[in-house]
């Protein structure tokens, strides 16, 4: 009945997204606590390079081709990240992300310097996921060895919109660089953004290029726009509060053991409507007052919404013993 499926058709995802909502949610929900315990993953992301970064995002807030409020800055040290990871663990978090305004990774003292980083928050016991754009099959490599739990390279949205959106880097790009991760061992952390102005149809096919992976992305962020002065975008309408919902509740579907991760955009939704998507079956979320440059829901408000709803976070699956051993900072 729940059984894992990675042939969902864009006709058949996009009749889920605009079913019924109740029996869709009834659904969504069945297949959740067939897969989940009523647990959800709290996730600390920090920018560890801001700005600066060449590709043509229409809604990041990051690239050298907008004119927005973000200043680039340099690559952080280890230290400031270890202190960072910490104080995130001391809140709750079992897992550490780390992102860099980057096209892609290049190799060099910036590199090795993220492979410290690695490094520093494993050795805290927490799950480690970076950012930092393209790789190369040998970077992966260096970074699964490092300690690194997962990768995170979202698709952004369907093939068939994807040019209206970025023109700097393409789909099959997206697809290499998530397939070196893949080989290298990592965890696949990739979803998508909705609200920049495409359709349920192609809502539907992007849903349909991440359930045909196999296996399934175990993170799929789902991600509202934050519509940016600067950007292309900026004058985006807010993304209807039902829609992160229906999202949240097809992922859950068509990718039943993943973490669906309620991502960018989340201050903009009430608690009511952040409970319907944790009802949807999300069940993970990323808290701290920033998701890289922009605003995020406030700690304390998370922490009273989960214990009101009965949810508790997860424990990490990162231990000690799983550590590489390498030498320290």
């Amino acid at each position: 009945m729940y059984s894992i499926r990675y042939d969902w058709t864009q006709e058949e995802i996009n009749a889920l997204l605009l079913s019924p909502l109740f029996p869709l949610l009834d659904r969504a929900r069945a297949i959740h606590k067939h897969y989940h315990d009523d647990d959800v993953q709290l996730a600390n992301l920090l920018s560890i390079k801001t700005g600066g970064c060449t590709e043509d995002c229409a809604y990041c807030s990051q690239s050298v081709c907008h004119k927005t409020f973000v200043k680039a800055t340099p690559l952080l040290s280890v230290e400031e990240v270890a202190d960072k990871a910490r104080d995130a663990q001391a809140q709750g978090a079992t897992r550490f992300c780390m992102g860099a305004a980057w096209r892609e990774a290049r190799d060099g003292r910036a590199f090795e310097r993220i492979l410290a980083m690695i490094r520093a928050v494993r050795r805290l016991g927490m799950e480690a996921c970076a950012t930092l754009g393209m790789l190369t099959q040998a970077q992966a490599h260096a970074l699964a060895d490092a300690g690194l739990t997962a990768y995170n390279h979202n698709l952004d949205t369907a093939p068939s919109f994807y040019g209206e959106i970025i023109t700097t880097r393409t789909y099959e790009d997206r697809l290499r660089t998530l397939d070196h991760v893949r080989q290298a061992g990592m965890h696949v952390c990739c979803g998508g953004i909705i609200g920049m102005g495409e359709t349920w149809q192609q809502r539907a096919e992007l849903l349909a290029v991440l359930s045909g992976f196999s296996p399934h992305p175990e993170s799929v962020p789902i991600n509202a726009l934050v519509a940016v002065a600067g950007t292309p975008l900026a004058a985006m309408p807010p993304v209807a509060s039902f829609d992160m919902v229906r999202m949240c509740a097809v992922a859950r579907i068509t990718m039943p053991k993943a973490r669906v991760r309620l991502s960018a955009g989340r201050k903009a939704l009430s608690l009511e409507a952040q409970t319907l998507c944790f009802m949807a079956g999300a069940n993970s979320i990323f808290f701290g007052d920033k998701l890289l440059t922009t605003d995020n829901q406030a700690y304390d408000d998370d922490k009273r919404l989960l214990e009101t709803l009965g949810l508790h976070p997860s424990q990490s699956r990162a231990t000690s013993e799983a550590i590489p051993h390498h030498s320290a900072i």
